[in-house]
Parts: structure tokens; sequence; C-alpha cells
């Protein structure tokens, strides 16, 4: 008898871990930090809920920080085993841990200098020399090949279409009944179809138990193109006169929106306009996705009679702290690209807290922003945004873009399931209760299944 536990993303969106318990031992899927709300990050410094030397392995989803993030604090812990992902993910794993502890390091300081932390000092969760322990488990299996996690635990990658390298895994927990193994499917995260630059998600195969996203469990996108809806709102922004600032994923989000404007820009859609990508782990991803170029999909500028280019002379990489200091003496338009996606961290915050005061800026938010996030206060109309121990007023012009969300909605994801045959159950994760409950109400409905939404905490046996 195997036995799931859902220790983060249950009822939430980020925090990704599920413990997978089967003849005695233990495989953990994804390893991300909490974000969000307050109450929610707290959580990343709660003692793990099992001794983390007592796992097997960890199987990775993806790269994104809310499914990768917690490693290295568990490895400061006394985890040393096996880190098994695809190879897109390994290449880009060690840019996103070291940008996450710098981040952190930096916040820390910060909040020292200028007081405004209750906690004296304020420390870090983890340092650059916990991912350096992390990136020597890293193995890199490719996708549709079989690999042991461990004894009776074997898993494959699939093509999963939400960023570079992410996949979906097939399970097989065979535990002391080997010629009758259970087959779970952990969804990660699954992309949208026809998304620019990501291939489409492959479907899953038949399986006992689903573990399944819901982030938009509740509701579809509104139907669009991409390129257009990205023409539409930088066109608005260039004519108020001042800077597009675009929070964004520096893996993924990022490379897609310099390859989509530039194809604007190639096709003579938009006017040859700076774009500066303010991110030395953007920067350094730009390489990895061009060593990565199979993975792509370039219909986008095909379909424009251009070329499939991730850079040109108008995209300007700032990787240094000058460099980044160097934008804020721009004047008139132009467009800065910088992390953290929901506004949590990084370069961002300081393009905002200078510029949302002027009217003629523009703040274009182009991804999912979790409750309590920034992202998530601009978007529901906050005055003011708290930003380095200050209140920073809200003059800005905030836009959003469906267009560029890497999460699949529920028609999607019903979708991507195409005709697998019902599980025995299916839980839904990843997504906060309303678009959780949503979703299961949809799966219920449309196909007749067995649909449970999990507890943080509980854990279920799987027969």
């Amino acid at each position: 008898m195997a036995r799931l536990t859902f220790l983060g993303a249950a009822g939430v969106v980020s925090g990704s871990r599920h413990l997978v318990e089967a003849g005695g031992h233990r495989v953990l899927v994804d390893c991300g930090l909490f974000q969000g709300e307050k109450e929610l990050r707290e959580r990343n410094w709660d003692r793990f809920p099992v001794r983390p030397d007592s796992l097997d392995a960890i199987v990775l989803t993806h790269g994104h920080i809310d499914h990768s993030g917690y490693l290295p604090r568990l490895a400061r812990e006394g985890f040393d085993a096996p880190i098994l992902t695809s190879p897109a993910t390994a290449d880009l794993l060690g840019l996103l841990l070291y940008d996450s502890a710098k981040c952190q390091a930096e916040d820390a300081l910060y909040a020292n200098r200028k007081g405004y932390s209750k906690h004296k000092p304020a420390l870090p969760l983890y340092e650059e020399r916990d991912v350096d322990r992390v990136l020597r488990m890293v193995r890199p299996v490719p996708r549709a090949e079989w690999f042991s996690a461990a004894a009776g635990i074997r898993c494959r990658f699939h093509e999963a279409g939400h960023m570079l390298g992410s996949s979906f895994i097939e399970m097989e927990a065979a535990g002391d009944a080997p010629r009758d193994p259970l087959r779970i499917v952990f969804s990660g995260d699954v992309g949208r179809f026809d998304a620019p630059l990501y291939k489409d998600p492959v479907s899953p195969p038949n399986c006992d138990y689903l573990v399944c996203e819901s982030t938009y469990g509740d509701r579809d996108h509104t139907p669009s193109r991409p390129l257009d809806e990205l023409e539409e709102a930088t066109k608005e922004a260039l004519a108020r006169g001042g800077m597009m600032l675009v929070a964004s994923f520096a893996i993924g989000r990022s490379q897609q929106l310099v390859y989509l404007l530039r194809t604007l820009m190639a096709a003579g859609r938009l006017p040859d306009t700076p774009i500066w990508v303010d991110s030395p782990m953007a920067v350094d991803a730009m390489q990895v996705f061009r060593n990565h170029r199979d993975e792509h999909d370039f219909t986008e500028a095909k379909m424009q009679g251009v070329a499939e280019s991730l850079a040109s002379p108008f995209v300007r990489m700032a990787k240094t702290a000058d460099e980044s200091k160097a934008i804020n003496s721009h004047r008139g338009p132009g467009i800065v690209i910088a992390s953290s996606g929901m506004m949590n961290g990084g370069r961002i915050l300081h393009h905002l807290a200078r510029r949302l005061p002027d009217p003629k800026t523009t703040v274009l938010v182009a991804g999912y922003q979790a409750k309590g996030t920034r992202g998530r206060s601009l978007l529901d109309g906050a005055d003011f945004l708290r930003i380095h121990g200050r209140d920073v007023p809200v003059r800005a012009a905030v836009r959003k873009v469906d267009a560029l969300s890497g999460h699949a909605d529920r028609h999607e994801i019903d979708r991507w399931l195409g005709a697998m045959a019902p599980p025995r159950r299916t839980f839904l994760v990843h997504g906060e209760p309303p678009a959780a409950a949503g979703m299961a109400e949809f799966l219920r409905a449309r196909r007749g299944w067995d649909v449970h939404v999990p507890a943080l905490g509980e854990d279920v046996e799987l027969d």
C-alpha cells in the first residue's frame, strides 16, 4: 500500500511538495517555496514534516521557485539524495536557485539597514553554499525515459508546455507488489495550447490517481491572440511617453516577451523601442534557451515572416547593478522586463518605487498574481504599494495581458486530459480555494470523476 501526503500547494498555489511513500521508500515530487501572504511565507521557516535524510529522491517537474525553491533549505537540513529532472530544467536550476539565494540575502541586508524587519537581525532562508550542495545532487533524465527514483518507484517525464524543461510526471509505485504497480500522474504546471515559444502539453496516460493543478480551475481565459494583445498594450504604453514596466519571471516569461516584442517590431507592427532585460538570471537564461532550441515553437515569428530571434541591438541586457541603475537615466518610451514575476522581490521593485508615481508609466501584468502579492494589489486597484518599508503612490496605468498566462484554464486542462479513463480519484492542488472548488465541480459535471481537494498536510492511502 502506498501513501500520498500533501505537504504543500494544497489550498494554495505555491509551495509544491507531494510525498509518496511505498515499500518503505520515500520520494518527494517537487520542493517549492510558499509565496504570497505573510502567513504562507512564514511556513518556509517551519521544520520539514519528515526527516530530510529519509527521502530517497526528489523528482522535479520544473524549475520555478514555487516548485524548486525549498531545495537549498532542505539540503541545509540534511537532504542528500538524487534530484531527478529534465535536462533543460537541470540547466536552468542553478540560475533560479542562486538568484533566489541572492535575492533573499539582499532583502535581509536591506531590511537590516532600513530597520523595517521585526527580526533582529533579518536572515535569509538559505545561502549560496546551500545551492552548491543542491546542484551536486541534480541528475538530468531525458523525457519519456523510465528511471528509478527509489526501489519499487519508477517515473518518466512528459512535455507539460509550461516553460522550458517543464514536465508532468508519470509514476509507478510498486512497493511490495511489483506485478501490479499503482500509476500516479502529477501534472506539475500544465501550460497552454498554442502558447508562444512553447510546445503544446502532451496528454497524460491512464492512471490510478491523478494529482492535478487547478490554478485557473474556476474560469476560462479570455479568447486571445498573444501578438495582438501585446501590440495593443504596448502601443498604448508608448503613446503615454513613459516606460512600460513588465514584472516577469526571469526564466520563461521574459524570453516569451522578448520573442513577441521583437517579432512585432521586426514585422513593423511596433516601432523599434529599447528593451531592457534587467535580471542577471534572465540574461544568463537566454543562452540556456538557445542551447535547447529544439524545445521551442516559433509559430508566431514564422507567421509574420521574420527571424526567430531572442535578441537584437534593441534588446539590452542589464546584468550588473550599475547597468540596472543606468536605466533610470532614460527619458521617453522604453520597456523594462524585470523579475520577480509577482513583484515579491528583485529589481522590478526598484523600478516600481521610482516610476509608479509617474502617470506616464505603464505597468504591464503578464502572468498569474497570487493573493497577497504586490502584483495582485496593483490589479485590485491599490492606491499605494508597500516597497522597502514605504508606501509608494500608484499613479501609473496598470494593464494586464491574459494571453501570456502560463497556466491552462479549466477547459484547457480538460483538453490536456484528453481521453483519459476515470482515475480512481483525482486530487486538485495548486489552486486557491475558489479555483480548486470550481475545477472539482467542473470535472465532476463534465467527466463524472471522483474529485477531492486535499488540505495542507493531509495524507491518503492509495490502494
